[in-house]
């Protein structure tokens, strides 16, 4: 009976894990304060909303691997985002702009 039970909540929790993947992946406490050194070395970002499985309204920074649960409402914070934003909007306009002229330049290239 013993193993019958074991065996019943090992399958119960890889089926809970399989269904809510990110269920141990919540930031449970954040920090109002980050240094601008932190903040300058962040590679991408996630935003935690406080529904579902995770109880707490965070932004997740990601540098090299490591994860920093910081206050969403931080004026440094949303700066970054809205810099790291910015950036990838920009970057990503110019790269079709680019990839757009390279095609003209063979087509009329091909025509002649």
């Amino acid at each position: 009976l013993i193993p019958l039970i074991s065996v019943l909540f090992l399958t119960l929790l890889l089926f809970f894990l399989a269904l809510f993947p990110g269920a141990f992946n919540c930031c449970m406490r954040i920090s109002d304060e980050i240094p601008k050194g932190i903040l300058r070395r962040v590679e991408r970002f996630e935003i935690q909303k406080a529904d579902g499985l995770c109880h707490l309204e965070a932004v997740i920074l990601h540098i090299k691997g490591k994860k920093f649960c910081v206050n969403p409402w931080n004026r440094k914070v949303i700066k970054m985002m809205k810099m790291k934003m910015k950036h990838k909007i920009h970057r990503s306009k110019s790269h079709v702009r680019k990839q757009r002229r390279t095609r003209i330049t063979k087509q009329k290239k091909q025509k002649q």
